[in-house]
């Protein structure tokens, strides 16, 4: 199978995501043929959901769509370094690779923080590669902020790290 980034449309929906308000984080799950399952962003406050992170959206609807709870050879790009809880729902599916962009040394739980893959009870540790439009993820989200900051509108989220 050839390597093909699914990154610009994991940014596509990122900016859709704040434009409806939620922090622009975007997600596409593909199934082992290549073809694109499901693409997300955020939807949190639309759905009054703390778990309607991009990432979950996508491994339901890719779970719903295999008729599984688990997605071997299946891979998924996202935006933003996966929460913890992000990190724990991809390896309880059993993604075989995980593309993310920006880095988050507050929240994330790939890299930083909590580290699930690295931890002795993690069952399952996909490929992991960052930094992949890692510039134009963290810009996104720095506008984003921005935006909310000098609007009054922040809520706590403001990302120091990127």
């Amino acid at each position: 199978m050839d390597f093909r980034t699914h990154m610009p449309a994991a940014l596509a929906a990122a900016r859709e995501a704040a434009a409806r308000g939620e922090v622009p984080v975007g997600a596409v799950l593909v199934d082992p043929a290549g073809r694109v399952a499901a693409i997300d962003g955020n939807r949190t406050r639309a759905l009054n959901d703390p778990t309607a992170h991009a990432e979950i959206l996508v491994l339901r609807a890719g779970c719903a769509a295999a008729g599984s709870e688990r997605l071997p050879g299946w891979r998924l790009w996202v935006t933003l370094e996966p929460c913890p809880m992000c990190a724990a729902a991809i390896s309880a599916t059993r993604i075989e690779t995980l593309y993310y962009g920006a880095p988050d040394p507050r929240m994330g739980g790939v890299a930083h923080g909590a580290r699930v893959f690295d931890h002795p009870q993690c069952h399952h540790r996909p490929e992991v590669h960052g930094g992949i439009a890692a510039a134009e993820s963290a810009a996104l989200l720095r506008s984003f902020f921005a935006a909310r900051r000098d609007g009054g509108g922040l809520d706590g989220g403001d990302l120091r790290g990127i």
